[in-house]
């Protein structure tokens, strides 16, 4: 059975940083393609950035590049999201997901997803 699930999102000030971790268990980690996603109240969900397989490349949408960092170990099974200087605009639930590839800002043909981890920020 596959398990994904999401940790490190809570309240932050403006300008502060969080880590999130997405861990996953029962896949073949590093055959997949990771992302992280958001979805904010009355919002679709978008992606933020992508990984691909083996770490090689990332993505990440024009409104987080140069804030966000997307990095995997696949030696622990587990993606991560560094993010500083967060803004209010950053608050959203952040979900991760394993796809079969990245396309922009987005992994594509996904097929499992976490549960998400709640990133608030304050003004």
């Amino acid at each position: 059975q596959v398990q994904v699930v999401e940790s490190g999102g809570g309240l932050v000030q403006a300008g502060g940083s969080l880590r999130l971790s997405c861990t996953a268990s029962g896949l073949t980690f590093d055959d997949y393609a990771m992302g992280w996603f958001r979805q904010a109240p009355g919002k679709e969900r978008e992606g933020v950035s992508c990984i691909t397989s083996n770490g090689g490349s990332a993505y990440y949408r024009d409104s987080v590049t140069g804030r966000f960092t997307i990095f995997r170990d696949n030696a622990k099974n587990t993606l991560y999201l560094q993010i500083n200087s967060l803004k209010p605009e950053d608050t959203a639930m952040y979900f991760c997901a394993a796809g079969s590839n990245c396309v922009h800002s987005y992994a594509t043909g996904t097929r499992y997803w976490g549960q998400g981890t709640q990133v608030t920020v304050s003004s």
